[in-house]
């Protein structure tokens, strides 16, 4: 596409619509917006113009100024995207909803909640756990990310064995679809077949459909009972076995965690943490939670039971808020350990049927040693989506990782399609694996995503150059 470029003339206008503390072209503030949390070297480029606005109109009037003068508009949330979606890469109109943080209603009759999408996520159970209540689309990164960017890349995380992903709660939303209209989908409604269900389409677009600027939220009880078991195995095979097995004796934990030894090991000296991971090759992380204490006490010692029967080497339970963070922290903070051992990496979120995974297993092997990189292994193991990561070896140069990180990348998505796989779970495609989408789609299923774009933002100016191109 041909953009045009924004000019003085332009920037004005926004200043017009928006007031000129809302507006930025100094370019040292607009670099924080040039990239989210992948590579900013290999994926960042600079905005054009930084806008923060604060009402759903405001935003309306910038997108009807964008289409009139075809400008491209990225909208971001937190920037804590792994995909590169929230990228500018044609420049032109970042679109931060940061300032979009509002809750506007805590419905309890209905169990709802209405709010603005810059909501940190984290705060939206903070706002509500005196209640007895609680949103359950819970993302591994909920202390940073906003519900915006949740609803763009329909975020799953560790509870979603039990409670599912973003989109099983996201009952309404207001919208600025790419034309600048402003619509309202879904509502207090438990059922709905009024046509089709544009707000799930909404869900996972990546903000290419449109900026959700709103949104009506389903609240479920508090759990008051939690228990955590930590659960070593000698080998990853024997750890992955196990999770089918819990899964069909009707036992549905919240989560079932999958950490390898490599994982657990690096985070734990990250950490100065001394989990037992000397003596196990990899260990399922289980939690199980409910309303009533003797219920989950009873579910737990029958999952750490049937693990002991499936090879476990030893069950240890969690069952207070202490352990159970310590526990936890191992899990949430491995991406982190990894990047102290070398910031350079790949983080994949690979999804495959969670009878594959035992399959997977020797893949990761075969390609970690084929080209000499690590590539750690954990995630969400009871719904089949794991953060394969391609960490780069901190002997070999920038340019021997610029060669071997798309090869690896492109065996690693070929092994994930033969097994019925798909290339992303939660962190959706964005700038970064949109190519890898192309070659493993099939046409038409491609093509028709493609023709549902062009009818919703015909000028093409709605992150642009995300999930796919349009030629």
């Amino acid at each position: 596409m041909n953009y045009n470029p924004v000019t003085k003339k332009i920037v004005d206008e926004l200043i017009g619509i928006l007031g000129k503390k809302n507006v930025t072209i100094d370019v040292e503030k607009m670099e924080t917006y040039s990239h989210d949390e992948t590579s900013a070297d290999e994926y960042g480029h600079m905005p054009e113009v930084v806008i923060t606005p604060n009402t759903t109109e405001e935003i309306a009037e910038v997108v009807k100024l964008a289409n009139r003068e075809l400008i491209p508009i990225t909208p971001r949330g937190a920037g804590s995207g792994l995909s590169g979606g929230a990228i500018p890469v044609f420049g032109g109109i970042l679109l931060s909803v940061e300032k979009m943080n509002k809750v506007l209603e805590i419905d309890e009759a209905n169990m709802m909640m209405v709010l603005e999408t810059g909501i940190v996520t984290n705060e939206v159970n903070n706002l509500i756990k005196d209640k007895g209540l609680f949103y359950a689309g819970y993302p591994m990164s909920l202390e940073t990310c906003f519900l915006g960017g949740n609803i763009a890349e329909n975020a799953g995380g560790g509870k979603a064995v039990k409670y599912g992903v973003t989109g099983r709660y996201i009952m309404g939303m207001e919208v600025v679809t790419p034309t600048g209209d402003i619509v309202e989908f879904g509502g207090k409604l438990s059922k709905d077949v009024t046509g089709y269900d544009l707000k799930q389409l909404i869900v996972g677009s990546e903000g290419t459909l449109g900026i959700v600027t709103k949104a009506t939220i389903k609240l479920s009880g508090l759990p008051t009972a939690k228990s955590s078991l930590l659960v070593l195995y000698k080998n990853p095979k024997d750890a992955i076995d196990c999770v089918p097995v819990i899964m069909s004796k009707g036992l549905i934990p919240t989560g079932i965690e999958f950490m390898d030894k490599l994982s657990v090991q690096t985070s734990c000296e990250y950490l100065n943490e001394s989990l037992p991971y000397q003596q196990a090759g990899a260990m399922l992380l289980i939690e199980v939670d409910g309303t009533n204490a003797a219920q989950v006490e009873m579910e737990t010692e029958a999952i750490g039971d049937l693990c002991m029967e499936q090879g476990a080497i030893e069950v240890y339970v969690a069952d207070n808020f202490t352990t159970q963070e310590r526990i936890w922290s191992v899990r949430r903070n491995i991406a982190e350990a990894f990047k102290v051992v070398s910031p350079v990496q790949s983080l994949e979120d690979i999804v495959v049927p969670i009878a594959a995974i035992p399959d997977m297993i020797p893949e990761l092997d075969r390609i970690s040693a084929k080209y000499d990189i690590k590539i750690p292994c954990y995630g969400h193991a009871g719904d089949g989506n794991l953060h394969a990561t391609l960490v780069k070896n901190p002997d070999s140069t920038m340019e021997e990782w610029h060669a071997l990180e798309p090869k690896a990348l492109r065996e690693l998505y070929e092994v994930t399609d033969r097994l019925g796989g798909k290339i992303s779970g939660e962190h959706g495609i964005g700038l970064k694996r949109k190519k890898y989408m192309k070659e493993l789609m099939n046409p038409a299923e491609l093509k028709l995503m493609k023709g549902i774009k062009m009818a919703w933002d015909p000028n093409y100016i709605m992150n642009p150059g995300k999930m796919f191109d349009l030629d």
